[in-house]
């Protein structure tokens, strides 16, 4: 019998627990009411969209009341960006026209930024290290009497390098700008606390911890008004369209299960990235991307010298490895990645990048064979490169 694959791409999507399916099932079935129906079927879905809303807050240590639920977490990026940065200009007659992000965001962040300056905002991006990292002291430099929002990650999906966003966030607050971090891929994986971190915008996404696709949300800390991405009645004003009750009430199940396991979590994902890295780094010609910097506890991104990296995904999937080169949302892009070319990764390096990112249900016999099968991979793929 042919093992089942196994799965190391958790930052690409993770599957939906078992606790999550069940939360969601009665509203795929007699519970199909629409939330915001007066009578007793909308109104039992209205409370479980309430429940889901506290069940996120508590994950991130925001109040209920400051969850917007959107499609998901590239929603809620754009959400934010094109939200803070429409109502300065509103506010303040075009005057606050200028934008801040990180050369490393995802590129619905980089993409709102983009649209932005086309409509006559000024955009500045800030450099990371070789690490992926913002320096807080280049965010302070990039500040203006113009500028409205910065926004910069709380962990970079590609090479797992956690930003100094507490440092920012204050920085910004100092200034009087408002702070957005996409916290999409460290919810659930690190503490993410606004008690603790003051953004004023913060952006999530179910599929990223164990909640179904299409669902996200954006936090909006109180007293911030954004200008809405989609107009309707609907979340306060602040985003229209009828709530998804079931995969809202599947996200509130899991970011409620995530939050009551997170440090027993991350320390088994530690445990297990720490021999993964040992083992691939024992092997000749490969670097550790990001290796300077904190990163998420379940995420290593390599470098193999002489070998392509979707190639080196296609070999693996044959051996029943599920695996990425690089963020998925840019899967068979034929040039190195935006981040990459951030961190002034040598392209020669650079071409055989090699995500392997561990999550629920990962374990120490799916590294041990990932970490027995690797070699013969790399070999064979490196033999081909120099063959006549």
């Amino acid at each position: 019998m042919t093992p089942a694959p196994v799965y190391l791409d958790h930052n690409a999507t993770t599957p939906v627990r078992p606790e999550a399916l069940e939360a969601m099932l009665p509203f795929l079935r007699g519970d199909f009411g629409n939330p915001n129906s007066v009578h007793s079927v909308g109104q039992r879905a209205r409370k479980a969209v309430e429940r889901a809303r506290e069940q996120v807050a508590r994950l991130v240590g925001a109040g209920p009341s400051e969850v917007v639920f959107t499609g998901g977490g590239s929603e809620a990026d754009a959400a934010a960006v094109y939200g803070a940065a429409q109502a300065a200009w509103n506010a303040t007659g075009g005057r606050r026209r200028h934008v801040v992000v990180s050369a490393v965001e995802h590129e619905a962040v980089l993409g709102a930024a983009r649209q932005l300056a086309a409509r006559g905002f000024e955009v500045s991006v800030l450099a990371v290290d070789a690490d992926c990292r913002v320096d807080p002291a280049a965010a302070a430099s990039a500040i203006r009497a113009e500028t409205c929002l910065v926004s910069v990650m709380w962990a970079n999906n590609e090479v797992g390098a956690l930003q100094p966003v507490r440092e920012l966030a204050a920085l910004c607050r100092e200034r009087g700008v408002l702070f957005h971090s996409d916290a999409v891929q460290a919810a659930g994986k690190v503490p993410v606390d606004l008690s603790v971190v003051g953004a004023d915008l913060l952006s999530l996404s179910g599929h990223k911890l164990n909640a179904p696709k299409g669902v996200g949300a954006l936090v909006v800390r109180r007293g911030v008004v954004l200008a809405p991405l989609v107009a309707g009645n609907q979340e306060k004003n602040r985003r229209g369209g009828t709530e998804n009750v079931a995969s809202i009430a599947g996200f509130g199940a899991a970011c409620d299960l995530a939050r009551a396991e997170l440090n027993a979590h991350a320390a088994r994902l530690s445990g297990l990235r720490g021999r993964l890295e040992a083992g691939v780094r024992a092997l000749p010609g490969v670097r550790l991307s990001a290796q300077g910097a904190e990163r998420l506890p379940g995420t290593s991104h390599f470098l193999f010298e002489g070998v392509d990296g979707h190639s080196l995904v296609v070999a693996l999937d044959l051996e029943g490895f599920c695996l990425s080169s690089g963020p998925a949302c840019a899967a068979g892009a034929a040039e190195l990645s935006h981040v990459l070319k951030a961190m002034d990764t040598p392209e020669a390096w650079g071409r055989g990048a090699l995500r392997v990112s561990l999550g629920l249900g990962s374990s120490a016999q799916d590294v041990e064979r990932f970490l027995a099968v690797l070699p013969g991979c790399l070999s064979r793929l490196r033999s081909a490169a120099v063959a006549p």
